[in-house]
């Protein structure tokens, strides 16, 4: 596969490729100066352009949250010319008018994360990207006009907050994040977020409501749950469709996202450590003459 073929990628649940337009081509085991991914990267074709599947917890949903290679699953993406990219993830709700079954596209993060390492600089070399709006505005936006075609209702805009897990909050903590005025909970968008801005892809998120994290006074059965991310389920690949269908996902027209690296680099080209600067030269090559 020849470098730059694949523009969008997708990371959520090993299911979402399994799509009625779509058409495995390969799977790629891919290695990279960071790691192994979480899993063999799917390449499906639309009648558009082909994508790039990755499941963050593995096919069997062996990796817990701590445990994903972060720093791997989006090298190994942009390695394969991937510049957008879909985050699918599963939350809690904060908010009483987000139901379990809805559907949120988040605009900001908040970081309660303890062990993940979050950046690919460091050993060396020192980049500081902005990151005050974490998501990329314009392939929400694109989202969020094929949501809209779903029954079940879609919230654009809100808070994710990333807790470290794998347990779920106390009580305490989720009356906590409610106060700050957040909307979802989760355990993997914010590293994936600010990874995607270092190696400047576009990013966004569908974020599939399951239940109301534990602030809310009613039982919450295991049962329900499963039964909502199985409705959760079919809904997210229906958007993909119609998300696949448009044309523009998979246009390269210039965008802020893809300079996010401009001026971010503060450690002077003639220190770069050989060895670090090979684990990084796909992200920075293109600014020192490569």
């Amino acid at each position: 596969m020849n470098k730059n073929d694949v523009i969008v990628g997708v990371l959520g649940g090993s299911g979402l490729y399994h799509l009625e337009n779509l058409r495995v081509i390969e799977e790629l085991d891919i290695h990279t100066p960071f790691g192994a991914p979480s899993d063999k990267i799917v390449i499906a074709e639309s009648s558009n352009g082909k994508i790039a599947f990755l499941p963050r917890h593995g096919r069997s949903h062996s990796i817990s949250p701590s445990e994903i290679n972060f720093r791997a699953n989006i090298y190994a993406l942009k390695s394969l010319g991937v510049k957008k990219l879909i985050s699918i993830s599963a939350v809690g709700s904060l908010k009483e008018e987000i139901a379990p079954g809805h559907f949120v596209i988040p605009d900001q993060l908040f970081d309660r994360t303890k062990t993940r390492i979050s950046t690919f600089f460091g050993n060396g070399i020192v980049g500081h990207v902005p990151f005050a709006d974490p998501y990329c505005n314009s392939l929400s936006n694109l989202i969020l006009s094929h949501s809209k075609k779903l029954k079940n209702k879609t919230h654009f805009g809100g808070t994710y907050v990333c807790i470290e897990g794998p347990q779920f909050s106390t009580k305490a903590e989720s009356h906590f994040y409610r106060s700050t005025g957040a909307s979802i909970i989760g355990m993997t968008n914010l590293h994936e977020a600010k990874l995607a801005r270092e190696a400047e892809l576009c990013f966004s998120t569908i974020a599939l409501v399951t239940d109301y994290d534990v602030w809310k006074e009613e039982e919450v059965t295991v049962e329900m749950v499963i039964n909502t991310m199985k409705t959760n389920s079919i809904n997210a690949k229906k958007l993909l469709n119609y998300i696949f269908e448009d044309k523009e996902l998979f246009e390269l027209v210039d965008h802020s996202c893809y300079h996010s690296l401009d001026n971010a680099i503060m450690t002077d080209a003639k220190a770069f450590p050989k060895h670090t600067y090979k684990n990084l030269e796909l992200l920075i090559g293109k600014r020192y003459g490569n």
